[in-house]
């Protein structure tokens, strides 16, 4: 894989996207679930920018103030003590997001509730085993997203996402949705290998522990 693929799908693949991705399927295939008609809906931007901003920009400016603080070299990070920190910041911020979204009375799906707990579950457990070993925050996302479709798929038997543009509406089935999602995932962790971020076995932890917290999740939930 050329490394400038490997670096793209390393940006669009990063761990503190998934919880948007799967916001966005979720909302492709029954916003009503959610009290909208539609994606475009006032109140899917709106759910959909909170989420972002607490997930992905709140997070990384968290994580970029550490560099010039001199807390970490890089924003690769490849030393795994160096993570520490960044999982800390993170895993705050996302307790933050499940405790706001789904004790503030709004309307909100129980599956969603499970995608969110599964992704804090996921950054702790991974938090967790860095202390003793290196494990890839990517593949921990991915094994995530990839438990998250199945379990989107399960519950949401019949469904199909909805894809729209100018003039046109296309349903995709959920088998394709996962598919999608399984080659996606596979070439996050392909291009972390490329990019000599982490090893295969760093690879396999991060995609197990991802998929067993969702598991968790949908349990707890």
């Amino acid at each position: 894989m050329p490394i400038s693929i490997a670096k793209f799908l390393s940006y669009v693949g990063h761990p503190l996207l998934v919880l948007t991705y799967m916001l966005l399927i979720l909302l492709a295939v029954n916003p009503y679930a959610f009290g909208v008609r539609a994606l475009t809906d006032r109140n899917a931007i709106l759910l959909l920018v909170s989420v972002f901003s607490t997930t992905f920009v709140l997070p990384g400016f968290g994580v970029a103030l550490m560099k010039p603080l001199g807390l970490i070299q890089s924003l690769e990070m490849p030393d795994k003590m160096e993570r520490i920190g960044p999982y800390i910041i993170t895993g705050v911020f996302y307790l933050w997001l499940f405790k706001n979204l789904f004790s503030g009375g709004g309307h909100y799906p129980d599956l969603f509730s499970k995608c969110v707990l599964g992704a804090t579950i996921g950054l702790f457990l991974a938090f967790l085993i860095n202390i003793f070993t290196k494990i890839s925050a990517h593949t921990t996302g991915m094994g995530g997203f990839i438990a998250m479709l199945l379990l989107m798929a399960f519950t949401w038997k019949g469904n199909g996402l909805h894809l729209f543009w100018p003039g046109g509406n296309l349903l995709v089935s959920l088998t394709a949705v996962i598919a999608t999602g399984i080659v996606f995932a596979g070439a996050v962790g392909t291009a972390r290998l490329t990019l000599g971020a982490h090893t295969p076995a760093d690879l396999y932890r991060g995609y197990g522990v991802g998929f067993v917290a969702v598991l968790l999740a949908n349990f707890i939930v």
